[in-house]
């Protein structure tokens, strides 16, 4: 297979995004067809493009089976998204407007995934996030135009912050650019913080999720299905590759790490349980899970030893979480807009329970494999607090679906086949994966044992129950918290005061008046009204004193 079929990965997308304005307005129902490149080189990888006619180091291709893994879930995800918004948007008055920007994220993730050097990477990164601003705001209002705003803010923060680490890595590696050539050379503190937070931004694990709630609802369901499932795990594709694998800082740093994604995972669930609407409840479960994601690359950074087993684990549960939390996002889209059968919603409960880990799918596996990789590592002492993880993982899905449940008295038509089709799919993709990827279907043998069944099994029970406890005594959320201060959103709009109307001094300028101006004007208008009167009275004066003297 020719290296030249690298290029077609994100020019394709960007092709088709120049001719969009020369395409019927239904012809979005073959975007996905943009994908096809890049789901067959996820399949069959070529030899590396190298390109040094763009700057010295560049180069395109998949190095590892991290990188093919992480191709081939973003390309699905993108290809039956593409199906599902041509549907959603057939009446849509501003479709051409939403496909430039969905194709312009979409060559910008498929980039940044197959970059084998670091501005390759950035190009990719920069344009993937730029470009999601308009999906964030399509829809248009108050509430999108402040979600966009929110993110637009934190994503030019994220670019600068991680452009000044790249230009610090770029440094500390001698001026290559080779992410390969990264992986031995010593970081930072500096650096670390910059790219941490930079790319930390983008993956929104607590406490940089200040975003995601916000942005996920405001946007169509399938620009939240790709932004939760597909872009904001490229923050945690580029802590891999940037970061070294065998660094002194990065392992003094693991324990808080670790903190922080047990953190994000339990607060996230948290502030979901609080949330009314179906896809901020979704929106929260995503900051939980990038926790877990987090929580890998710490034990990774650790454990250098460990490293291939758990850049494996890495990638399936990215795998598995882009897909089950895509066909939930697609889910409560088509539940807020059309009537669901019993039958769908019992579909939708597969990529929910998935998330928690329901045995024999590929949450079940992943949750296997997490839990064996923390058994082995230096925190084995919390392993518990990721079964608490498990429970209140599958507490906040139920509530999702409650949620999605609850829409559907206010619907009366059915969604079409070609939107629900897609949907379906995703929907069973859990079941699926296992049986077409080995290292997943290994995992979910292991767990076949009664005892391994019941700790997976378990949790999903409890939470059945607690459900069905709270729904029969008629729980609802207290509206003190329904109605949480939102200090970021605070902080946006105080931001957006200060740029619509900066404190910049007057520019007139001011002149220094002196008192005796004041006082001369005050005679001048004394005198003023008696002009011809105090005319004579002076000339009458001095003939006086002409004839006295």
């Amino acid at each position: 297979m020719s290296a030249l079929l690298w290029l077609l990965v994100p020019l394709l997308p960007l092709l088709a995004a120049a001719s969009l304005w020369h395409l019927p307005v239904r012809a979005g129902g073959w975007l996905w067809l943009c994908v096809l490149p890049a789901l067959l080189l996820s399949l069959w990888p070529a030899a590396n493009l190298e390109l040094p006619m763009l700057w010295p180091g560049a180069q395109w291709g998949l190095t590892d089976t991290l990188g093919q893994l992480w191709l081939g879930f973003s390309t699905v995800l993108w290809l039956l998204g593409s199906r599902y918004a041509s549907f959603d948007l057939l009446d849509d008055l501003n479709a051409r407007r939403f496909w430039a920007c969905w194709l312009l994220a979409l060559s910008g993730n498929l980039l940044l995934i197959i970059a084998a050097d670091a501005a390759s990477f950035y190009i990719g990164f920069t344009m993937m996030s730029l470009a999601a601003y308009g999906l964030v705001v399509h829809l248009g209002g108050p509430k999108p135009r402040q979600a966009g705003r929110l993110y637009l803010q934190l994503a030019v923060l994220g670019e600068m912050l991680l452009y000044a680490g790249l230009m610090l890595r770029v440094h500390e590696a001698g001026g290559l650019l080779a992410l390969a050539d990264w992986q031995q050379v010593p970081l930072s503190p500096l650096t670390a913080a910059l790219l941490l937070v930079g790319f930390g931004l983008k993956a929104g694990f607590w406490p940089l999720h200040v975003w995601l709630p916000l942005a996920h609802p405001a946007a169509p369901a399938a620009a939240s299905a790709v932004l939760s499932g597909a872009m904001i795990k490229a923050g945690i594709l580029g802590l891999w590759r940037f970061m070294p694998e065998n660094d002194p800082l990065l392992q003094s740093w693991g324990p808080a790490l670790v903190s922080i994604g047990l953190a994000s995972a339990l607060l996230g669930v948290a502030l979901g349980l609080m949330q009314t609407k179906a896809k901020t409840v979704l929106a929260y479960s995503s900051v939980s899970q990038m926790g877990y994601l987090l929580i890998i690359l710490a034990l990774a950074w650790q454990t250098p030893d460990s490293r291939p087993a758990l850049a494996l684990l890495l990638a399936l549960y990215a795998s598995h979480h882009a897909l089950a939390k895509g066909a939930l996002f697609m889910g409560a889209g088509l539940g807020a807009h059309f009537r669901l059968p019993t039958s769908s919603l019992l579909l939708l409960l597969i990529p929910a329970l998935a998330l928690a880990g329901l045995p024999l799918s590929s949450g079940g596996a992943v949750k296997t494999l997490l839990k064996d990789a923390f058994a082995d590592g230096p925190q084995a002492a919390w392993l518990g607090l990721l079964t608490l993880g498990s429970l209140a993982t599958a507490t906040l899905v139920l509530r999702a679906c409650w949620l999605i449940r609850q829409q559907q008295a206010q619907q009366s038509a059915y969604a079409p086949r070609g939107q629900w089709l897609p949907w379906a799919l995703l929907c069973l993709v859990p079941l699926l994966m296992p049986w077409l990827l080995p290292d997943m279907r290994a995992a979910l043998f292991s767990s076949l044992p009664l005892y391994a069944l019941w700790s997976l099994f378990w949790p999903l029970l409890l939470a059945a129950v607690l459900a069905v406890i709270l729904w029969r005594l008629g729980w609802q959320v207290p509206a003190p918290l329904q109605r949480l201060p939102n200090p970021s959103l605070m902080l946006s709009l105080r931001l957006k005061g200060l740029v619509q109307h900066p404190p910049l001094p007057p520019l007139e300028p001011k002149t220094r008046r002196q008192p005796w101006r004041d006082q001369e004007r005050h005679w001048n208008r004394f005198w003023a009204s008696r002009t011809v009167a105090s005319s004579i009275a002076v000339i009458l004066a001095l003939l006086l004193l002409g004839w006295m003297v």
